[in-house]
């Protein structure tokens, strides 16, 4: 008995709503909740499957030597990152270049996996003439967009490691009285890159009042000069107050002024993160002594934010010009890879291009394919039903 096409159409929104209804009517309905379809359950989803991928950041940190860096970052994730670090002499940083060291650790909390990049720069500003003293950090930046645009323009793109620098803490020296100009080239230079956070270093050598100073003075000559600095985007009208008062508060401590120590000091009869002095205890993690825990703060709660404006303002421009530069697209709308650092010869890469469009069209054909065995499959189902 043959089945035709309009019986066929029939048939399978019969199956649809067979299937979609299910053998006994009832057994997953909720009688309690009329009207409800349970896609309010979308978010528990979502933060399902992104526990189980875990998280990726990737922080990098740039300031002169000596300003406590390293400390900062070991009491901002409560971890050892430099557990071999050797400290150059002083005969030896006068010669040393600028360096990239890139730290990777694996932070697990309730759960949640962070893997956590920490990119250092010694030797920054360390050298008598540190006029071109950031172009290795510039070239690394600009290196991890053209990686992620090679393994996002690549066939297979299921586990792409994610190494862009999402944020930038610059330290400033509180010795001065303000911005240096290495500070300002610098801070223009990779602002249209990378999210730039500032923080005055060993803010425990300020008092209060010298403090406020220097971060007005600095404030004034970041609008002076055109540097666009994060920003922490404005709390929504239906956010709680508790979150309004917050992000003010934090928005209002630009630029962080911390202090940094991994040492447990007994004050008050407890044990706390400072550092002992012949006058007193200046604590971590106290509001009203540092910007230490105002600093964290903005750095977790708005670590999804810092990620989303490095794809879709820094990424998505240096895409742009990247592909304007030097990139085209297949016949199929894939965007061919891009060599990163080195070419390949011409003739080797339009053999690689006639390659990579072939797999592109195999791909194509065995997808319509599977395509038509389904349709077949359907159209068996429908008949055996009717007969």
């Amino acid at each position: 008995r043959h089945c035709y096409y309009p019986c066929c159409l029939l048939g399978c929104s019969f199956l649809t709503l067979w299937l979609l209804k299910g053998p006994e009517q009832g057994q997953f309905s909720n009688p309690e909740t009329p009207g409800y379809v349970g896609f309010a359950n979308l978010p528990n989803q979502v933060h399902r499957k992104s526990v189980k991928k875990g998280f990726e950041f990737t922080l990098m940190v740039v300031g002169e030597s000596g300003l406590g860096k390293s400390t900062l970052i070991n009491s901002l994730f409560l971890t050892d990152l430099y557990p071999e670090r050797i400290i150059p002499g002083a005969a030896e940083k006068i010669e040393r270049t600028v360096q990239i060291e890139a730290s990777t650790v694996e932070i697990e909390e309730r759960g949640v996996k962070l893997r956590l990049t920490v990119v250092d720069t010694p030797g920054y500003g360390d050298a008598i003439n540190s006029q071109d003293c950031f172009s290795t950090i510039i070239s690394y930046i600009d290196d991890q967009f053209e990686r992620y645009l090679h393994d996002e323009s690549g066939l297979n793109r299921r586990h792409i490691v994610d190494n862009r620098v999402h944020c930038c803490f610059y330290f400033i020296s509180p010795l001065g009285h303000g911005l240096k100009p290495l500070d300002v080239q610098f801070m223009k230079a990779i602002h249209n890159k990378v999210n730039v956070v500032p923080v005055i270093a060993k803010a425990d050598t300020l008092t209060l009042r010298e403090r406020e100073r220097l971060k007005r003075r600095i404030l004034d000559e970041i609008d002076e000069h055109g540097i666009k600095i994060y920003h922490l985007p404005d709390a929504e009208s239906d956010e709680d107050e508790d979150f309004k008062e917050q992000t003010r508060i934090l928005k209002a401590s630009i630029p962080f002024a911390v202090v940094g120590s991994n040492q447990q000091i007994e004050a008050k009869g407890k044990k706390v993160r400072g550092r002992l002095y012949p006058w007193g205890v200046v604590e971590v993690e106290n509001p009203e002594h540092n910007d230490f825990l105002k600093l964290r703060t903005m750095l977790i709660t708005h670590m999804q934010d810092l990620q989303e404006v490095t794809q879709d303002l820094h990424y998505e421009n240096f895409r742009s010009e990247r592909l304007k530069r030097g990139g085209r697209l297949s016949s199929h709308g894939y965007i061919l890879p891009l060599s990163p650092v080195k070419g390949p010869e011409p003739e080797e890469k339009d053999k690689d291009i006639i390659l990579q469009e072939k797999e592109a069209e195999v791909i194509y054909y065995i997808i319509s394919i599977l395509r038509l065995y389904l349709v077949f499959f359907m159209h068996s189902v429908f008949c055996a039903m009717l007969n």
